[in-house]
């Protein structure tokens, strides 16, 4: 019988076929995912991309694992499908929009043999300009429901309730424990799954690592940030592709986050509150895509007009038939 992986890594994918390449070569890329090669399998659970995104696995990948939904199940599901083909110890849950950089694996996979109490292990995600992406955060509060994106946080830029969400005094260079990990690159035991389950697939896409890791404190598990396994992060090649319906989807599995976990937090005649929160922020964030797609439409109409009213410029050895009159 063939022996399990130590790693099974999964990757949803949706229409970026050239950002998976890219994530896939850095993975094979890694020494010690080759030092280790018999020990991990990597699954790429394609949500029906109609760019090619199989058929590039499938002819230059051939030790992948690849699996086609008919259709787009959403990031939640399709994750839940690659973890039931999964066969490692730990698994990690990776985003076709990163690089993983050299040693990254091996790091996570030290870090969780290292505190068996945690049952999630989150990496340190990069922008592409190399700077930090704030990947560990505490758990939202209605604080952070209505500063955090919204008018009232750019009227109070400092206030205490997205500091604290935020964790932004976190110095993300050493093993902490936080209230959760960002899912873009998210190490998970497989005990955990196997207690708590999966994937909570009401959760489309969006605020699922949140609920994940609130479930793992609530089973006595423990959640770390790992300062050694790096990896770049792009943000959002997938969503962008359908903003709006992304954005809706986003503030949608917020407000489910809140009703099913805080009910026992919260009194219930402050949820309307949240849910007024996360509108206007819902509201602020296609405020900020509509004005962003006018000022595209003017600048169009803007370049189309002084392209058209451009006089025509001649060389001297145009023959004077093909010149304007």
């Amino acid at each position: 019988m063939k022996e399990k992986p130590v790693l099974s890594v999964i990757i949803v994918s949706w229409n970026v076929r050239e950002d998976l390449r890219e994530c896939l070569q850095s993975l094979f890329r890694d020494a010690e995912c080759r030092a280790q090669g018999s020990e991990i399998e990597v699954i790429v659970v394609d949500n029906a991309s109609t760019d090619g995104t199989a058929e590039m696995v499938e002819g230059e990948f051939p030790q992948v694992k690849l699996v086609v939904n008919p259709q787009n199940f959403g990031y939640t599901k399709a994750n839940n499908i690659g973890i039931n083909r999964s066969r490692g110890k730990y698994i990690l849950l990776l985003n076709p929009d990163t690089v993983v950089h050299q040693g990254a694996l091996q790091a996570l996979i030290e870090c969780a043999e290292s505190h068996p109490e945690a049952g999630i292990i989150g990496a340190k995600l990069l922008n592409p300009d190399g700077s930090i992406q704030r990947s560990a955060r505490s758990f939202p509060d209605i604080g952070a429901g209505l500063f955090r994106n919204t008018f009232l946080g750019r009227l109070f830029p400092n206030n205490p309730f997205v500091r604290r969400y935020l964790l932004t005094d976190f110095s993300y260079d050493e093993v902490r424990e936080v209230d959760w990990v960002s899912g873009a690159a998210m190490l998970v035991r497989r005990d955990l799954i196997e207690r708590i389950g999966g994937l909570d697939e009401r959760f489309w896409a969006y605020c699922e690592d949140v609920d994940l890791c609130w479930r793992a404190w609530q089973a006595g598990y423990k959640v770390l940030f790992c300062p050694n396994a790096v990896i770049t992060h792009k943000v959002g090649r997938s969503s962008d592709q359908r903003l709006v319906p992304s954005l809706i989807q986003h503030h949608k599995s917020m407000w489910l986050f809140y009703l099913k976990n805080y009910r026992n937090r919260y009194p219930l005649v402050l949820f309307p509150l949240i849910g007024l929160g996360i509108l206007l922020r819902l509201a602020g964030a296609l405020l900020k895509v509509a004005l962003h797609q006018l000022r595209l439409f003017f600048e169009r109409k803007l370049t189309a007009k002084l392209k058209h009213q451009m006089p025509l410029v001649h060389s001297e050895n145009d023959p004077p038939e093909s010149r304007e009159p």
